[in-house]
């Protein structure tokens, strides 16, 4: 589905993606992992083109979509949520969905299979964001960016500073996505035991660089969590 060729990224001097090559499979969810600082965050904003790559390739479904605005990437199927969230604090939550829908036609309301993922997000509808804890943000990130009714969701940490409680109700949303809806998902993650449950795929990032890969059923055979280890 989504196929990462040759890709290099410099900021400034420092060659920050180096010749990254990783492919992310329809229908599956597959997991990145990598200590902080080895370019995972750059790497998805070069996926949704957010910053421009220096060389290489982005294909999504055969087609390049390297020189694609991040807008028209967004109308073909890939949705992202960033790490941090990024929500609108001062829209009630209603309104932050809605935003998620700008690629599309806008709804004139929130579809149910949204509210059913998260049914807080319904009870907190009139809310501003900014008045939400940071799980329930987390929430609203993610069921923004369902709004654009993606082919592929990226998400990066989405576990960052989130009670455990709310971490287990985001794996089990991932997983229903995969196998209930038919998406695919690519998951930035540093929380070992959370990515190794969820993952029907992996890949390691060190240094700019994909240094391993397989099945994530394999991931403690292959040693990744010591790939991971600070």
């Amino acid at each position: 589905m989504l196929e990462v060729e040759a890709l290099n990224q410099y900021y400034g001097g420092s060659h920050i993606l180096r010749d990254v090559k990783m492919t992310v499979p329809d229908g599956k969810l597959t997991v990145l992992l990598g200590r902080n600082g080895v370019g995972k965050t750059t790497l998805l904003r070069c996926l949704m083109g957010v910053v421009p790559t220096k060389s290489g390739t982005v294909s999504w479904r055969g087609t390049k979509i390297s020189s694609l605005p991040t807008y028209a990437r967004v109308a073909s199927g890939l949705a992202y949520v960033p790490q941090g969230r990024d929500i609108f604090g001062r829209l009630t939550v209603e309104e932050n969905l809605l935003v998620g829908a700008a690629s599309r036609k806008a709804p004139s309301k929130i579809p149910d299979h949204i509210y059913a993922l998260f049914p807080v997000l319904r009870d907190m509808k009139n809310r501003r964001g900014g008045d939400l804890s940071g799980g329930q943000q987390q929430q609203l990130a993610i069921g923004r960016a369902l709004m654009s009714e993606p082919q592929l969701l990226i998400l990066d940490e989405p576990t960052e500073g989130i009670q455990p409680s709310i971490i287990r109700d985001i794996g089990r949303t991932l997983r229903q996505l995969v196998d209930e809806m038919g998406m695919t998902v690519l998951l930035v993650e540093q929380y070992y035991d959370f990515a190794r449950e969820l993952a029907d795929r992996y890949w390691v990032m060190s240094r700019g660089e994909i240094v391993a890969g397989g099945a994530g059923s394999e991931m403690d055979a292959h040693g990744v969590r010591e790939l991971i280890a600070v």
